[in-house]
């Protein structure tokens, strides 16, 4: 064999054990890099498969995300509870006092509603100072309480919605007193 011939061997068996031709640095470089993709992906997918709403039918996921928006929209509301012209108003009757009043409301839009978590059996009574608002409870059924008390059926939210119903054409900020009386 010729000088000349032994360096071709010699690369031809280095390219065999390592066949793209990287050298021993670049080499144990890529095998760092995927073998940490690879932790990353499974470290990602195992999160994913341990997490609670994962395995859960997507209607308990949505039931989820309902509850999450409904605190957010109570969130909101027990601020504007404190301000008159903003809606929706979460309310609160105060320990030994059934009676709820609301005086100088401002309806901004056409309607304002007031959330409000009654005991089962309570009544709920709604009186206005003003003919041209119509006072309806929204949820969990409707019921209008020009027929009178309501009596509460469940433990839920309940919404009263107070609605410009007036013939002319409403003011742009409308003032209203509301009294809300909830007995047992």
């Amino acid at each position: 064999m010729s000088d000349r011939q032994l360096p071709r061997v010699a690369n031809r068996y280095s390219a065999q054990s390592n066949p793209v031709g990287l050298t021993k640095k670049h080499s144990s470089f890529l095998a760092l890099t995927v073998s940490t993709g690879l932790l990353f992906i499974s470290a990602c997918t195992s999160d994913k498969a341990n997490s609670p709403i994962a395995d859960e039918p997507a209607v308990v996921r949505e039931q989820v995300q309902s509850d999450i928006e409904d605190k957010i929209v109570n969130s909101y509301a027990r601020v504007a509870a404190k301000k008159p012209d903003l809606c929706p108003k979460l309310v609160q009757k105060e320990v030994d006092n059934t009676v709820i009043e609301r005086k100088a409301e401002v309806m901004v839009n056409n309607s304002c509603d007031y959330f409000l978590y009654p005991k089962v059996g309570e009544h709920i009574a709604v009186s206005l100072n003003n003919d041209q608002i119509e006072a309806l409870l929204v949820t969990p059924k409707i019921y209008n309480f020009a027929n009178g008390d309501y009596e509460v059926l469940s433990y839920d939210k309940h919404v009263i919605r107070l609605s410009y119903d007036g013939a002319g054409y409403k003011p742009e900020q409308f003032s209203y007193d509301v009294t809300i009386a909830i007995t047992e």
